[in-house]
């Protein structure tokens, strides 16, 4: 496996690279990961800890398709993209395997890496450009459920800490465009005014944008994982256990939960397969999670997250194209429990993207590289 410096590395620091003869029975890819996490620290970036983790996803990805038989190659991707498109010329790239959630800090350039490969004809693993630019915005989503007659709990869009909110407590204040629990705190989870201007304030002041506020859902908390290509295959339920949470800390999977290990928030939230649910329940949990997965457009693979309300009705609370692939995440974990081990699921997603690929697509690839 070859690793490439991210564009902009010093040539010292870099080692020429001499081409590898393609193999008889892979494919040369292109592992995508977004380096924008070196230039940073976590006091800085309350985002950093998810974005750090995918260069070692991106490393173990690029391992397992050397393993079978392929041609892999790491490329960091910082913000020139001009130098990653001669990047990928120069390689020759069969397809892209795009673990790129975000550059220069920003999740929402997260679409600039597949808008590229699109433009190169080069297919790639997951979402289009425009279903990942759109699933960022969770007050589009919102919308777009709604319209699909899928429940959602009721939202509301607050620019700044003062602007009216019409809809009853308890409430869930979140980040408009942030994704991986980013942004959800403990004290995300709101009961009257004073609470609620605050969490506001403190999304607006952290993230420069403004917050979805929606009704809180207090019941269970599911997790949907989703793959295949054009027909999605429905995985194993996934409910997260807070049996284990202190009294007073709010039932939902915050930011600490996700991203601080040791944590009292990572230690009370514990993700359970098959979670005994009537089946009828567990069948309206799963329409409402591959509807609201089509009605988004996801591709290849997504997870769905939904909570439970005492009365049965599933809310569908967030719709995640290309969600964490990490050995120890719950695509990886509902994967196995149907025999699709985290080497097959990677190489189906290989599979996915290769299909794309046709021979008029090939042509138009050669022609966008000036080859």
């Amino acid at each position: 496996m070859t690793v490439d410096q991210p564009p902009g590395s010093s040539p010292a620091q870099a080692t020429p690279e001499r081409r590898t003869p393609r193999r008889s029975r892979g494919k040369r890819v292109a592992v995508l990961y977004n380096v924008d996490y070196e230039d940073a620290c976590a006091a800085d970036d309350p985002a950093w800890a998810a974005r750090a983790q995918v260069g070692e996803v991106a490393a173990g990805v690029g391992a397992i398709l050397n393993d079978a038989g392929h041609d892999a190659h790491l490329i960091g991707v910082d913000g020139d993209l001009a130098a990653l498109r001669a990047r990928l010329a120069d390689l020759e790239t069969d397809c892209a395997f795009n673990l790129c959630e975000s550059l220069c800090g920003d999740a929402r350039l997260e679409s600039a890496v597949p808008l590229l490969l699109e433009l190169l004809g080069i297919p790639f693993t997951g979402s289009p450009p425009e279903v990942l630019s759109f699933a960022l915005r969770k007050d589009r989503v919102k919308q777009r459920l709604e319209a699909a007659d899928i429940p959602t709990p009721r939202g509301r869009v607050l620019a700044r800490a003062g602007d009216p909110c019409d809809l009853p407590f308890p409430l869930i204040v979140k980040p408009v465009r942030e994704d991986g629990s980013v942004g959800i705190w403990r004290t995300s989870v709101v009961h009257d005014r004073d609470q609620l201007s605050r969490a506001v304030e403190a999304v607006v002041t952290t993230f420069r944008q403004p917050s979805l506020v929606e009704e809180f859902i207090d019941g269970r908390e599911l997790n949907v994982a989703l793959i295949g290509h054009p027909t999605p295959r429905v995985l194993p339920l996934s409910e997260i256990d807070f049996g284990a949470l202190p009294p007073d800390v709010p039932r939902i999977v915050s930011y600490d939960a996700k991203w601080t290990a040791g944590s009292v928030d990572d230690l009370g939230t514990v993700p359970v397969l098959h979670p005994l649910l009537a089946n009828s329940v567990a069948a309206r949990v799963r329409r409402a999670a591959a509807e609201a997965f089509r009605a988004v457009g996801v591709r290849d693979y997504g997870r769905v997250d939904v909570r439970l309300a005492p009365s049965g009705i599933p809310y569908v609370v967030d719709v995640n194209p290309n969600c964490d692939l990490s050995t120890g995440a719950g695509m990886a974990r509902a994967a196995a429990a149907v025999g699709i081990d985290y080497a097959a699921l990677i190489g189906l997603l290989v599979r996915y993207a290769s299909r794309r690929r046709s021979p008029a697509t090939a042509i138009e690839s050669q022609a966008a590289r000036g080859r």
